[in-house]
């Protein structure tokens, strides 16, 4: 599992590289993956450290951001598609935060695999995780509801299941 990013690195927690306009800035721990910052023809003539110096300007920039905006997931409207199919990535994309999904089960193979269908869409498993992964790095939380209250939340409780 992927340990969540600090908010500041230092130089020598990473490793620098540089193609055309990006920095690729990797982490010595391989639990914090990579990022590709775009920079610009630039790149070429900046230090390691001044690459740093601007990533670490742009995550406090972003945390910045996150301090002062509440954060609002965006449901898409009920008839208005919540997936749309991008040519260039070729897979289905969220075009919201919320998504409201059915599960079903499909034989795959000879065997079963969950099903998960949005707006009329049915998606194998491979093609929902394709969906999901644009978010990746964040948390998600999943609400089982019936079919007819998929549209609203549900009340919640935090308790320990009933025996």
């Amino acid at each position: 599992m992927r340990k969540p990013r600090p908010i500041v690195y230092t130089l020598d927690e990473v490793i620098i590289t540089r193609e055309e306009i990006y920095a690729h800035i990797k982490y010595k721990d391989p639990d914090f993956g990579e990022t590709r910052l775009e920079i610009g023809p630039e790149v070429a003539e900046m230090t390691d450290q001044d690459i740093v110096d601007l990533y670490n300007d742009v995550l406090k920039a972003e945390a910045e951001l996150v301090r002062k905006n509440k954060y609002v997931a965006v449901e898409i409207p009920l008839g208005t598609p919540q997936i749309k199919y991008q040519r260039s990535c070729k897979q289905w994309c969220p075009q919201g935060q919320v998504l409201r999904c059915l599960i079903d089960d499909m034989e795959r193979d000879f065997e079963m695999e969950p099903a998960i269908t949005i707006d009329g869409k049915e998606l194998t498993w491979h093609e929902f995780g394709r969906v999901i992964s644009t978010f990746a790095g964040w948390r998600m939380r999943i609400e089982f509801t019936p079919e007819e209250e998929t549209h609203r939340r549900p009340r919640l409780e935090v308790r320990e299941p009933k025996k």
